[in-house]
């Protein structure tokens, strides 16, 4: 579903990624791992469009690096972007709305469905987005990024500075789409939580690839979460 090949990026003369490749198959949850500033944004933004990069990125089996953002959206992406970004000033239908697409056939994901998977959304469908919780927000964004009805859903930080109640929903809702069948890329610090969700995982670290294997193995090898995740 995805290929990133040898992936270089940065911002102005300062270089984060160093030949950064993964993939994703149809179907199948990969969590990108790393201690903060160690290049996983910087990937997301690459491969939205949003930041210069050199390598090769394909989606679905065709080239996609150096297309505009919304062309990359358009190709079947969902982004549910760190820090959420809601727009504030429409109500939460609205902003469901703002970005809906059928791209292939009928959709999957619609108002009654999207709502259904978040029912806190539907009680709160008037209210402004800047009038949310951060908890609703996630919530929000995530049902925003699903209304394109995407093939594959990068999710930045998917549950930080959530309250404990609001990321176990998260992680249910992830593992329900996971069960649909739909491709995510994931983020996140909760490394036990991934390890339940993710078949694979993707460890950075100062913008190089230092360590990829399962679920299994990375509970098996406690040197990988010593060496490159804890603080």
């Amino acid at each position: 579903m995805l290929r990133v090949e040898d992936l270089r990026a940065g911002y102005g003369p300062a270089p984060v990624l160093f030949g950064v490749s993964l993939t994703v198959g149809a179907g199948e949850v990969v969590a990108l791992l790393g201690r903060n500033g160690m290049g996983k944004t910087t990937i997301v933004k690459s491969i939205m469009g949003l930041l210069p990069s050199r390598g090769r990125i394909e989606f679905a089996g065709e080239a996609v690096a150096g297309r505009r953002p919304y062309r990359i959206a358009k190709a079947g992406i969902g982004l549910v972007p760190e820090g959420r970004q809601v727009f504030p000033t429409l109500s939460v239908e609205e902003n469901l709305v703002a970005t809906a697409a059928a791209r292939r056939g009928p959709p999957r994901w619609t108002l009654p469905e999207t709502y259904g998977l978040f029912p806190r959304l539907a009680e709160r469908r008037g209210h402004l987005g800047s009038q949310l919780s951060g908890g609703e927000q996630q919530m929000l964004a995530i049902g925003r990024a699903l209304m394109t009805n995407p093939r594959l859903l990068i999710l930045d930080e998917a549950t930080e500075g959530l309250a404990p109640l609001v990321r176990a929903e998260i992680w249910s809702v992830l593992a329900r789409l996971k069960g649909e069948g739909l491709s995510i890329l994931v983020i996140d610090k909760n490394i036990d939580a991934l390890a339940r969700l993710a078949d694979r995982h993707v460890v950075l670290e100062k913008g190089r690839v230092v360590w990829t294997g399962t679920s299994a193995d990375l509970l098996a090898d406690p040197a990988v979460k010593d060496r490159y995740l804890h603080v």
